[in-house]
C-alpha cells in the first residue's frame, strides 16, 4: 500500500503538519501537486468503493481533497498521542502521515458518506485477529469522526460472551471447548438485541454488555452493562465476524493443526455453530476484513505480545509452547485456509454482503502495517 506514494504530497503535508497544527492547510492552492492529488483520490475511491454506492459523486470532488487535507492537521496530534499510548512504534514518523492520508482518513470519509446516503444508523463489520489493528483502527476512527460530526462506537463480539456459569455448563457438554472464543461461546440472542437497538433510528439510548477477561483466573465473566447514546456509526468487530458455515466436504482433507478425528469433529462442530451467527451478520451494512499476508503471523504476534507483557509487568505468562497450543486451538476451530477464501477471493464475492463476501480487504504485513487495500470484486 505504501509503495509508489506521491512523495511530493507527503513532503508538503509534513511542512504543514507541525506540532499537530495545520488549520490553514489547503493543498488545492499548490498547483504542482494537484494532478497527483486527483489521481490519488481516484485510487482511494477505487479501494473504498465497496463501502459507498456513488463513488462518482462527492467522493471524487475537490471538496473531499480539501476536507482530507484539513482533517490531516486536525487529527494528527491526537493520533500521534494514541499510537504512543498504545506503544505502537513506526519505523519512521512520516508513516503516520502516510497511514492517515491513504488509509484512516479515506476510510472514515467513505463511512461518513455512506451514513449520509443511508440516512439511518450504519453498522460496519470488521473481521480481524490479534495483531491486525482492530483496536487501533477503532480508536483512530473515534478521533476522526469527532471532526466529521459523526457519533461513533466500537463494540466487540467479545462483549457478548456467555457468563462463566453458562460456559462451564457448555464445556461439560463439549469438553473440546477449552477456552472462550469459538462459535457457541457467545450469547447470540443478547447480541441480536443490541444490534436491533443500534440499527433502529428511533432509539436514543443503547445498553452494551461488558465482559471482564481477568475474572475466574482468566476465564472471564460478564460485568455491569454500560448505557450510551446510540451512535451514527458503529464498528462491530471480532475474529470471525462475517464468517459463514462451509459445506461439510471442505473438511475432508486434514489441514495442520487439524490432524486427528477429534480435531476434525471439533472443526465440524464449530462450523455448524456458525449458522447461528448469520442472523447477526445480516445487520451489517458492509464488511471489512483485516487479514495477515500469512495467517501464521498471528502466532508470531501473540508470542511477541506475551513477551512484551512479561517485560513490562514482570507477571507470570504463558510459555511459547502454551501460546502455540492456544493459537492452534482457534485455527482448529475456524481454519484460515478454509474460511478466509470465501470472504476475500473475487470468485466468492457477491454484489451484496448480505449474500457473502467482504466489501473491503486490508492485507496486513508482518510489521502490523497495511500492505494492500482492495475491493475483492474487482481484484
Amino acid at each position: 500500500m505504501l509503495e509508489n506514494t506521491p512523495i511530493r504530497i507527503i513532503e508538503l503535508l509534513q511542512l504543514f503538519v507541525r506540532d499537530g497544527y495545520a488549520a490553514s492547510l489547503d493543498l488545492s492552492s499548490h498547483a504542482e501537486v494537484w494532478p497527483d492529488l486527483q489521481t490519488d483520490l481516484h485510487q482511494c475511491a477505487y479501494c473504498f468503493k465497496g463501502l459507498v454506492s456513488d463513488i462518482e459523486g462527492d467522493l471524487l470532488s475537490h471538496e473531499m481533497i480539501y476536507q482530507r487535507s484539513q482533517l490531516m492537521g486536525l487529527v494528527h496530534r491526537d493520533v500521534s498521542k494514541l499510537l504512543e499510548q498504545q506503544q505502537i512504534q513506526l519505523v519512521s514518523p512520516s508513516l503516520i502521515n502516510l497511514l492517515l492520508w491513504y488509509y484512516w482518513l479515506p476510510l472514515a470519509q467513505s463511512l461518513a458518506l455512506r451514513h449520509n446516503q443511508l440516512q439511518r444508523p450504519l453498522i460496519q463489520g470488521l473481521l480481524g485477529g490479534q495483531g491486525t489493528g482492530k483496536t487501533t483502527l477503532g480508536a483512530i476512527l473515534t478521533i476522526i469522526f469527532r471532526h466529521l460530526g459523526k457519533s461513533f462506537r466500537s463494540i466487540s463480539l467479545d462483549d457478548f460472551y456467555k457468563t462463566y456459569a453458562e460456559r462451564q455448563k457448555l464445556r461439560d457438554r463439549r469438553p473440546a471447548l477449552i477456552w472462550r472464543g469459538p462459535p457457541s461461546t457467545h450469547d447470540i440472542n443478547l447480541c441480536e438485541q443490541v444490534l436491533q437497538q443500534i440499527s433502529n433510528p428511533q432509539t436514543r439510548q443503547i445498553t452494551i454488555p461488558r465482559f471482564d477477561k481477568s475474572l475466574h483466573c482468566g476465564a472471564g465473566d460478564r460485568i455491569a452493562s454500560e448505557s450510551c447514546d446510540r451512535p451514527d456509526i458503529t464498528l462491530f468487530e471480532g475474529w470471525f465476524v462475517g464468517m459463514r458455515p462451509l459445506p461439510i466436504s471442505a473438511f475432508r482433507k486434514l489441514i495442520p493443526p487439524i490432524l486427528s478425528e477429534s480435531d476434525q469433529q471439533y472443526a465440524l462442530d464449530c462450523n455448524a455453530e456458525l449458522d447461528n451467527y448469520t442472523k447477526l451478520w445480516d445487520y451489517l451494512d458492509s464488511l471489512i476484513v483485516l487479514i495477515p499476508e500469512q495467517y501464521e503471523y498471528s502466532l508470531e504476534w501473540r508470542i511477541e505480545a506475551e513477551h512484551k507483557l512479561i517485560a513490562n509487568t514482570n507477571r507470570q505468562a504463558m510459555s511459547d509452547a502454551e501460546i502455540t497450543e492456544f493459537v492452534e486451538y482457534f485455527w482448529k476451530a475456524l481454519h484460515p485456509e478454509l474460511f478466509w477464501p470465501p470472504l476475500i477471493s473475487p470468485e466468492y464475492s457477491c454484489p451484496s454482503f448480505k449474500s457473502l463476501g467482504a466489501d473491503l480487504v486490508i492485507r496486513i504485513a508482518r510489521s502490523h502495517l497495511p500492505q494492500r487495500i482492495y475491493f475483492p470484486k474487482h481484484t
